[in-house]
């Protein structure tokens, strides 16, 4: 797609800056990446902690990297700080190497930094199922999993205990935030189960959410605003969209659609055009308050020739990718419309007959 200067841009995750990689990225007409920072373990609170901080050294290498290809570094999820997260002895070292870490990426011009909040991410009651023309769905359902016990390098957290540790956490670190003019996006837990193999999850919830934009009142202190996650909890996307527009507290933005049979137990990743949510209403939405940062159209589901033509550049296959970025970026269909959509006026859409009704 072609970015608009006040406008939302397509952006996807590398998990490498290779050459390869970012050919196909460019190819797709994207011009942003969201960089996960590479494989880690399932619990992405362990094994990257030697990554921290980042310094100009290693992160300018990737923005370099990417700018050789006409794309810009637009976020960068951070990780390897569970100390901090667990309320544990050496969580004040952690959080120095967060704050460290977000003042190289402000030096380096990357906006935004992602980040996760759960003691464990309940992936195990994820699975693959068949869906349209034979393509695999993530799907989840929490009751074949929800009696887990903790893992021992974990432990079991309340809620209290996770509320009081991330307040610490962002009563440090928002201030050095706004200093460096980056954003901090806090992503939904995902999958929002209750219980996380014995631990509250705090940001399972739409009250969650608002929760922590209290803590710090600041519109460096925002969410990673998921209409997929939205759905899984049965909340409505355009509302929650929003609500914490209206606050300016949308970080970053997750893109992608699900059919729900029981909110935060059971539900199904979907294609955008089959799902639940109204994507084009929340493009809508997120037109209308001029949200200028990256939209992620995430976990595209397997098609069948990722099988065939593996690609280890993109954490799923390239085909989902560029099915999901031509949906979001150029479709008149319920997921298109960034190009559909009159910036000016997102109530009219743009094209040939612009007076058309654009609902699909």
């Amino acid at each position: 797609m072609t970015d608009t200067p006040n406008g939302p841009k397509i952006g996807i995750s590398v998990s490498n800056f290779d050459d390869s990689t970012l050919r196909r990225v460019r190819q797709l007409g994207v011009t942003n990446v969201h960089s996960s920072g590479g494989a880690g373990s399932s619990n992405t609170n362990f094994g990257r902690e030697n990554q921290l901080p980042w310094t100009d050294q290693t992160l300018g290498a990737d923005v370099k990297a990417v700018a050789a290809h006409g794309i810009k570094l637009g976020i960068k999820m951070i990780t390897g700080f569970p100390n901090a997260i667990y309320g544990r002895s050496g969580r004040d070292e952690d959080i120095e190497k967060v704050i460290e870490s977000v003042k190289c990426a402000g030096r380096l011009g990357i906006p935004v930094v992602e980040y996760n909040w759960y003691a464990h991410r309940i992936i195990e009651g994820y699975s693959y199922v068949e869906g349209r023309g034979g393509a695999e769905y993530h799907a989840f359902d929490y009751q074949s999993i929800k009696d887990l016990p903790p893992l021992p390098e974990e432990g079991a957290h309340t809620a209290d205990a996770m509320w009081e540790n991330i307040t610490y956490f962002l009563k440090a670190v928002i201030p050095s935030a706004e200093e460096a003019g980056v954003r901090i996006a806090l992503h939904p837990n995902d999958p929002p189960a209750p219980i996380s193999r014995g631990s509250e999850q705090i940001m399972g919830s739409i009250d969650g959410w608002k929760k922590l934009a209290s803590i710090v009142d600041s519109p460096a202190n925002g969410i990673t605003f998921d209409c997929g996650v939205t759905r899984e909890m049965g909340g409505d996307p355009v509302e929650v969209a929003r609500y914490f527009g209206d606050l300016d507290r949308i970080n970053h933005v997750h893109w992608r659609n699900v059919i729900t049979d029981i909110p935060s137990e059971k539900y199904t990743e979907v294609f955008l055009d089959e799902g639940e949510v109204d994507m084009l209403a929340v493009m809508k939405e997120l037109v209308r308050q001029n949200y200028p940062r990256i939209v992620y159209p995430e976990h595209p589901p397997v098609m069948d020739h990722d099988k065939e033509f593996t690609h280890d550049g993109f954490g799923a296959g390239y085909t989902g990718f560029a099915y999901t970025v031509g949906n979001s970026a150029g479709g008149e269909t319920c997921g298109g419309g960034f190009h559909m959509l009159n910036l000016e006026d997102p109530s009219r859409r743009t094209g040939p007959n612009p007076d058309t009704n654009n609902e699909a």
